[in-house]
């Protein structure tokens, strides 16, 4: 006996469409043998056709599955093309009616049998060509996946299926990227309300697209493109993997060792192939250091002056034009080129903690369940050390260890020697006075160095 399946009522409603495209399989069959359809079939037909015009209209099942807006052709292309994934009789069919392959032939349909099934004229192949155009809805989305050859199998994108199942679908890689691992929410992050109502005010970029470019007719944008400034550790790459985690999209890190070539014209060949795979797929792109890529053009002396500039530019216009976040990280704004953060959507500068911030990081940062010594002072603490979020995380996690190796609790001389590894950790001279009231604290060996 089977197991019971769950429910899927938002697929079950898409019934209607199968049957239509079953039906349509079966008249062109039997056309194709000479025969006479019944008059019950193409009643059924008729009563099919009211009722997928239902499931594509505003407000309709397709609507809240896909957020799109298709012309009847599209809808038409669209579900026989992802049908087979859900009805596998549906994939038969196509097979049958596609001869001369049997059983190998693809169970997805072609642009020539849609052309038979959708019952059009000679005349009006062309309405059907350029639906699947590369620059039409179905394929500019990544519903579709389509050869310009009309007897070539046209394919669902894999997120399509997804959509459609209500399956969450994580999209591999692109090339030359690396995921980022860790979820991180709202509640992680310690910035200014000004910071955090910005960072909210970049998702409505995302989430609003198709209210704004599509029902009001608001121009069409790429990205949107973020650039988070500010000093190392004041939470720029937490805040992607925040925005990444309110997407529920994975967050990819670009590795640029793996891009930037030596021969020219490789480097614009591997971004391509990046942005290509990425274009319209739900994910997160992060591009560190964006000071070293988009730096102030430098003077042309020689050829290779030439080429980096180019290349540069050709990253530029490929940001610009990818439909999806991008966010750039960097802690030299100072060394952008100005008018390339003119064309960004939003910058966002990440300021030091302030005292306040500090203490609040302070106590999410130490270990929770960790005993702490009897009063110790988080205020004072914050106030000690102007550290960065990062360098507290790195000054909390040291003294749990050094606490977890020693007395077992974590005290002023734990969090003292902690902050001053992470105080000698960028190879200066420190002074023992930069750790304020808890140098008093730190080991007399330590001093003593």
């Amino acid at each position: 006996m089977n197991a019971p399946h769950p429910p899927l009522p938002d697929l079950a409603l898409l019934a209607p469409e199968w049957e239509r495209l079953q039906l349509l399989a079966y008249c062109a069959a039997v056309s194709r043998s000479g025969g006479t359809l019944a008059g019950a079939d193409l009643a059924r037909l008729r009563e099919l056709q009211s009722a997928v015009e239902a499931l594509r209209a505003p407000g309709g099942i397709w609507e809240s599955l896909l957020d799109l807006s298709l012309a009847p052709l599209e809808w038409d292309v669209l579900a026989a093309v992802v049908a087979p994934e859900f009805e596998p009789r549906l994939g038969w069919q196509y097979q049958n009616l596609q001869a001369g392959q049997g059983t190998s032939a693809p169970p997805w349909p072609s642009r020539a049998l849609l052309q038979e099934l959708f019952a059009l004229e000679a005349h009006q192949s062309e309405h059907l060509r350029t639906a699947l155009a590369a620059t039409a809805p179905l394929r500019a989305h990544r519903l579709l996946i389509a050869a310009d050859d009309a007897w070539q199998p046209l394919r669902p994108e894999p997120a399509l299926v997804a959509r459609i199942a209500g399956r969450r679908w994580q999209p591999a890689a692109p090339p030359g990227a690396e995921a980022v691992a860790g979820h991180a929410g709202w509640d992680d992050l310690v910035l200014p309300a000004e910071r955090l109502r910005m960072l909210r005010e970049f998702m409505l970029w995302i989430a609003h697209r198709t209210t704004v470019e599509g029902a009001w007719g608001g121009e069409r944008a790429g990205g949107p493109v973020a650039l988070f400034a500010g000093p190392s550790g004041t939470g720029k790459t937490l805040a992607a993997r925040v925005i990444a985690g309110a997407l529920d999209w994975p967050l990819y890190r670009i590795d640029l060792g793996r891009l930037v070539s030596k021969y020219v014209g490789e480097t614009e060949e591997n971004l391509n192939r990046l942005f290509d795979a990425a274009h319209e797929q739900p994910m997160v792109l992060q591009f560190d250091e964006a000071d070293a890529l988009f730096a102030k053009r430098g003077e042309i002396k020689e050829a290779r002056d030439r080429y980096a500039n180019m290349e540069v530019s050709h990253l530029l216009a490929r940001i610009e034009t990818h439909r999806g976040p991008v966010l750039l990280t960097t802690n030299l704004r100072r060394n952008l080129d100005a008018a390339f953060t003119r064309r960004l959507q939003m910058v966002i500068e990440f300021p030091r903690p302030d005292a306040a911030a500090r203490a609040l990081l302070w106590q999410r940062l130490l270990p929770p369940r960790a005993p702490l010594a009897e009063g110790l002072d988080i205020a004072e603490l914050a106030g000690a050390v102007a550290l960065t979020g990062g360098q507290i995380r790195n000054a909390a996690l040291h003294a749990a260890y050094l606490a977890a190796g020693d007395s077992g609790v974590i005290g002023r001389a734990e969090l003292a020697l902690g902050i001053w590894r992470e105080l000698n950790k960028d190879g200066r001279e420190c002074a023992l006075a930069e750790l304020g009231p808890l140098a008093a604290h730190l080991p007399a060996e330590v001093r003593d160095e």
